[in-house]
């Protein structure tokens, strides 16, 4: 999926313009953090799971984890990543553009984790490696059609 279609997506709540494209890759969190020149946790990685055979997908901080014990509490299974192939497959994205927009399959539910909070302005992928966009965690939640806010990381509170 390119960003061209996160880009018409998101024109509908008039955030397409806070797109970035980079001539770097920004298809890891370190990567992302020095493209748009921020420090890593405020990076809002999209983490892809499955969860009886749907895609779960879990918006959180560069700087966390996801804690197994939480994520089971939660979900009521164990922390399964999706293969590469099932990431395109439910998203429409591939790993390291994967972002909470524009998603091919309707059944995926997008969660974003607490540990964003801290932060009143974050940047998750826009549809490719080469890509951002800054966003309020209003627009976030609003833009991604978050099914939540949950708290299943770690780590994050040392930072």
């Amino acid at each position: 999926m390119s960003v061209q279609k996160v880009r018409d997506y998101l024109k509908q709540f008039d955030l397409d313009e806070k797109i970035q494209e980079f001539q770097e890759s920004s298809a890891t969190v370190e990567l992302a953090a020095q493209a748009v020149g921020v420090i890593p946790a405020r990076i809002a990685k999209t983490l892809s799971f499955k969860v009886d055979e749907k895609c779960v997908l879990i918006c959180a901080a560069g700087d966390a984890k996801i804690d197994n014990k939480k994520y089971k509490e939660c979900f009521h299974t164990k922390a399964k990543m999706l293969t590469p192939e099932e990431v395109v497959a439910f998203t429409g994205h591939a790993i390291g553009g994967v972002c909470p927009f524009a998603l091919t399959n309707s059944d995926t539910k997008v969660y974003l984790d607490e540990s964003l909070k801290r932060f009143d302005v974050v940047y998750p992928a826009a549809g490719n490696a080469s890509s951002a966009v800054a966003l309020t965690l209003d627009e976030l939640e609003k833009a991604s059609g978050s099914a939540g806010w949950i708290d299943v990381c770690k780590g994050w509170q040392e930072a």
